[in-house]
């Protein structure tokens, strides 16, 4: 098991979560073309944001030459953007869903474990798609073609899944862009076997409840304990998302918890125990819940290891080798991943635990 010390039991700050709100906006020509463009940028606009509509297409950033300073700079910069074709020609992403759809990519937060290091090329600078009616237009091609829950045993009374938070969060954009309401609403009319699907560290959904969403949109929480949630900083309380998976649950969507990244950490037990009970207890009651939940351990590469120490120096985040095992992917990647006597015990906990505590709840996959 890890030897790190024992993690602080607070949430990051203990207060209320606001709206992100970058410093400025940049629009590039082409997105001003498109009415969802031109309607983010007024958004902006209208709540006092710098916006700069740029002459040509090309995002001419100037970040500081202090990469620290660049960091802060590209973490409060939005681009409103053109999705290009190859954004339209959807990829697999298993295991959580057929298809990848991308409204977005890159996240306002501050996660020191962060999926995207590495994974995003360029400063970590936020890029929402302006061709959001182009986005969607194609995505009746790949109806049934899927090979994870399409064409799964166990998971096909989904139908095809298009999981749309794979390299942003897209509600923590939603104040700005309003590209998951529109997404939402257009699978609620979509009169399809198909399933639209996000997970979030952010809590303000109000805008979602309303919506004639045709449980085709599952929304899941994406949780840490608090005493691992300050490795997410400028995210919702872990409650306050427990509250906002309540709030979906009882208006009628499909709803879920991606426990993510799991840490091996000290005190990992009483800390993963006490969260899966208060999960428990927020959404007991909601009649005809449908809840699943998804086990993601944590995991880093090389690459992503030296793009977060140099954006996070002094992070407590263990990244170190201990209890570690390199584990190569498919396509030839190295990670690093737990060793296969903490997975094991990891893996008996989680199962346990949510047995007990979420009787009613279906793991779909751990990794």
């Amino acid at each position: 098991m890890a030897t790190t010390a024992p993690v602080d039991q607070r949430e990051p700050g203990e207060r209320a979560m606001r709206a992100w709100r970058p410093r400025r906006v940049l629009v590039t020509r082409s997105a001003m073309t498109f009415a969802h463009g031109r309607d983010i940028a007024a958004r902006a606009a209208a709540q006092g944001i710098e916006v700069a509509e740029l002459s040509g297409d090309r995002l001419n950033l100037a970040f500081s030459d202090d990469p620290r300073r660049a960091y802060a700079e590209a973490k409060n910069t939005l681009a409103v953007t053109v999705a290009p074709p190859s954004k339209r020609r959807l990829q697999p992403i298993a295991p959580s869903a057929d298809w990848r759809v991308d409204l977005a990519e890159g996240c306002p937060a501050h996660c020191s474990y962060c999926y995207l290091a590495g994974s995003l090329k360029g400063p970590p600078i936020t890029r929402v798609y302006a061709n959001l009616d182009e986005i969607l237009g194609v995505l009746p091609d790949y109806l049934g073609q899927g090979t994870i829950t399409s064409r799964s045993d166990t998971r096909a009374h989904e139908g095809t899944t298009f999981e749309a938070s794979c390299y942003t969060d897209p509600l923590a954009l939603e104040p700005l862009t309003g590209s998951l309401s529109a997404t939402i609403a257009w699978f609620g009319r979509w009169q399809a076997d198909a399933q639209l699907r996000f997970t979030t560290k952010f809590a303000d959904v109000a805008p979602l409840l309303a919506l004639d969403h045709g449980g085709r949109t599952r929304m899941r929480a994406s949780l840490n304990p608090p005493a691992f949630a300050r490795f997410e900083g400028g995210t919702a309380r872990v409650h306050d998302r427990l509250a906002a998976l309540a709030r979906m649950a009882a208006a009628g969507y499909p709803v879920g918890l991606t426990i993510a990244p799991i840490i091996a950490a000290v005190g990992w037990e009483e800390a993963y125990g006490a969260l899966i009970d208060d999960a428990a207890a927020a959404l007991a009651g909601l009649p005809e819940l449908d809840l699943t939940v998804e086990l993601i351990t944590h995991r880093f590469n090389t690459g992503s290891k030296a793009v977060l120490d140099s954006w996070y120096p002094g992070s407590a985040l263990d990244m170190t080798a201990t209890n570690r095992v390199t584990k190569r992917t498919k396509f030839g990647a190295e990670k690093q991943v737990y060793d296969a006597a903490t997975m094991r015990l990891l893996r008996s906990f989680f199962e346990r635990a949510i047995t007990e505590a979420l009787p009613a709840a279906r793991i779909l996959y751990w990794t």
